[in-house]
């Protein structure tokens, strides 16, 4: 990474970058915005978190054994590059905390991958600014009855974490044109398919 550059990733880009490497080169490099706002579920995803501090879900706090909590906290990380706004701080009697985000979405038996790197993102945001442990996360589901799954972070989600801001900053600043995604349907829903090289 170029020192004189100083970048900071949001879990929003790391998305992006997740759905194709390519977003990060239209975006960030061409500075070619995609009109998400016309995008239904990006809205109701937007929307929700308004919704979300006047519902104030019950998730089980007992049972995680939270003694405070923080909403809505916006921090930065210089130690990875990283910055955003976790939805839920929980912190927890091990002495341990928590991110806790909420989804506009239903849970069907699977955690995307998404969704874990988006929360180890929230991770190590956590540790950096609280010093304190952070093993796990809490997703809550909202269109599944506010549904609320566990996870376990390993060294395996942070690394995926560090390598992926890594590389959307090498992207940004060094003008890199990525491969494209792998998943080729996402291509033809794609608001850049019109410029993209096939």
């Amino acid at each position: 990474m170029d020192t004189e550059v100083k970048l900071s990733i949001t879990p929003s880009t790391v998305l992006e970058y997740l759905y194709c490497p390519r977003f990060i080169y239209f975006m960030e490099v061409l500075d070619i915005p995609q009109n998400e706002e016309t995008r239904y579920k990006v809205m109701e995803g937007r929307n929700v978190h308004k919704i979300k501090a006047l519902s104030n879900a019950e998730y089980k706090r007992k049972k995680i054994n939270v003694i405070k909590k923080e909403i809505n906290q916006e921090m930065y990380s210089n130690t990875y590059n990283i910055h955003g706004i976790v939805d839920e701080i929980l912190f927890i009697s091990d002495g341990t905390a928590a991110p806790l985000d909420y989804k506009f979405a239903q849970f069907k038996d699977k955690i995307f991958k998404t969704y874990r790197i988006q929360s180890a993102m929230y991770a190590l945001m956590i540790k950096d600014n609280y010093g304190v442990q952070v093993n796990k996360g809490y997703l809550v589901y909202t269109r599944s009855k506010n549904h609320v799954e566990e996870l376990i972070f390993t060294d395996d989600d942070f690394n995926s974490v560090k390598e992926i801001v890594q590389n959307i900053i090498d992207i940004v600043t060094k003008n890199i044109f990525p491969k494209r995604t792998r998943v080729r349907i996402r291509c033809s829903d794609c608001c850049y398919r019109n410029i993209c090289i096939k």
